[in-house]
């Protein structure tokens, strides 16, 4: 996701329809800025809950957001169906940078593009720990090459 290029659907490896909702408007007619960083985190977390297991009410594993950035590039509105479309940028040992772009119906270019990176730590020592085998799988799926 480089500063100044627009990202394509080509551009990532799996796929999740997000309805906006009413409340998702501000005053100016269009999704808040805010509300990206929701999207963000529900294609990534079904992804995860989906495709590799995480157990986040009771799992001995769980993820906690390092970083994350957003780049706005045209406006979403509701009643859209934005596609959110998801990557891996970066697979380390405990941690991940999930890179997302968001896109209207139709449309080949992202409007919004972001990453966050998630540290995987131990639920009750909150201390760094490897992911989890089929988690990395899963992860790996949609990694860049």
């Amino acid at each position: 996701m480089a500063e100044g290029t627009v990202g394509r659907r080509a551009d990532y490896g799996h796929f999740r329809p997000v309805p906006t909702r009413w409340m998702d408007n501000d005053v100016y007619g269009h999704v808040n800025n805010v509300v990206y960083y929701s999207y963000f985190d529900t294609v990534v977390n079904l992804y995860l809950v989906e495709e590799g297991g995480l157990d986040f009410a009771a799992g001995p594993v769980i993820g906690i957001v390092a970083e994350s950035m957003c780049r706005y590039r045209k406006a979403l509105a509701y009643p859209e169906v934005i596609d959110a479309g998801l990557r891996v940028g970066r697979l380390g040992n405990s941690s991940v940078r999930y890179e997302i772009g968001l896109f209207r119906a139709g449309e080949d270019e992202a409007a919004a593009e972001g990453h966050f990176v998630h540290v995987f730590v131990d639920r009750d020592t909150r201390r760094p720990t490897p992911i989890p085998a089929g988690m990395r799988a899963a992860l790996a799926r949609i990694a860049q090459p």
